[in-house]
Formats: C-alpha cells, structure tokens, sequence
C-alpha cells in the first residue's frame, strides 16, 4: 500500500479536487472527515459526470427511479462539494489482508483503488498498481518477514533523506528491492537507489522509478 495518503475534506471544493488529481497526477482520493474516518472516495469518473461541465447523465429525470435515487443522483452531479460528488459506501479493506483477498475485492467490485483503516481511520490506499507490484515480487519469490523489515528500513532512509513517498511504492522479495513510481528529479531517482541499495539485507536492487517531468535535468530510465 501507500502510507503518504493526498486525501480531501467532504467540504472541498469539487473544482479544487480536480486540481489536487491532476497536479498529483492520481486518479481518486478517499473523502476524509476531521477524526481520519474515511467518508466516501472521489475519482476521475465522479466528476466526469458533472452538470456544469455538460456531462451529466440526466439520470435526475429518469422516470423509473425512485424520488430518493433522482435526489441522489442530482446532488452528485450538481452539488459544490466533495462529499455531494463522492461515492459511497466505501469498500476498504485492513493492514493485514492478504493480496488475494484485495484482488478479489477489485475485481469483484470493479474498482481501482481502496482505503486502508486501522480502527476505522485512514492509514493508507492501496490500488491496482500497488497490487501488481505485490504479486510481481511475490511471483519472483515471496516475502517473509526478515522481507517486510528490510522494506522498512528502505522506507526510514528515504524519510531519513526528505524524499516523499507518495509517488514512490518499495517492495522486497528475497534481499531484491522492487522500486515503483515516480522521482521528481534524476538526482532524486538516484538517491532512492542508492539508499536502497545501502540497506542492509538488499542483495540487488531493480529501479523503475521514472522522472516527471520527463524533460527534467538527469532524468532517465522509466517504466
């Protein structure tokens, strides 16, 4: 999963959701109240379906629902606010669920993402991404516990450096360090590398960050 978790309050601005999507360059993000209980998740496919923008789907007028579903429908395609566009309920899932278990989520219910919540608080998200790179590394070998630590320690010197992980997903299976996402420079993507590589228990490390911009001084490799 991803710990750094970009979240909105249900009183966000729908407008400034888009933004904070774009500019971080996600697809959705959980709606989360002042408690860190998460509320609902809005996505991309939310706020395509928006009367201002000219793309809502008229559903409010569909003479077969119900008045309490054109009501709904209505204040998610009208309303100003986060929590008015988010979808809900959310399916979220605990720290200790197995990958099986969130890939069967997924596809049960047809989604990309969902929250992790320790004691109904948000604590991370874990998407279709996060999943793959879990399954790539467990394909090539599985991860034990001694696995788990060393990811860890990876994680305390990228702390350790100020580098931040929201972009950046580490997975370990046996002593290879499986580094995903995003680098905002080549320096940047280098860095993890090399604090990757200095951790103890790491025999080798495969670096798929990519930089973004792509244009950016030092940038290469990629996905």
């Amino acid at each position: 999963m991803t710990t750094r978790v970009i979240s909105v309050a249900p009183e966000t601005d729908v407008r400034e959701v888009a933004r904070i999507l774009l500019s971080n360059r996600i697809s959705g993000a959980p709606v989360v109240d002042g408690a860190g209980r998460v509320l609902g998740m809005l996505t991309e496919g939310d706020l395509m379906r928006r009367a201002d923008i000219g793309t809502g789907d008229g559903s409010e007028d569909n003479r077969a629902a119900s008045p309490a579903e054109r009501a709904g429908r209505f204040v998610k395609s009208h309303g100003l606010h986060a929590q008015d566009a988010m979808t809900r309920p959310v399916l979220s899932v605990s720290e200790d669920v197995d990958l099986d278990e969130v890939a069967t989520l997924f596809e049960a219910h047809r989604i990309k993402r969902a929250p992790v919540v320790r004691d109904g608080r948000l604590v991370g998200i874990v998407s279709r991404a996060n999943l793959m790179h879990g399954l790539v590394a467990r394909w090539r070998g599985g991860a034990a516990a001694d696995q788990w630590a060393i990811r860890v320690a990876i994680i305390q010197a990228l702390e350790n450096i100020g580098i931040r992980r929201h972009s950046l997903n580490v997975v370990v299976a046996n002593g290879i360090a499986y580094l995903w996402g995003i680098a905002q420079s080549g320096p940047e993507r280098e860095s993890v590398r090399v604090a990757a590589e200095t951790t103890p228990g790491v025999k080798r490390v495969e670096n798929h960050l990519f930089v973004f911009p792509p244009d950016s001084p030092g940038a290469r490799g990629g996905l």
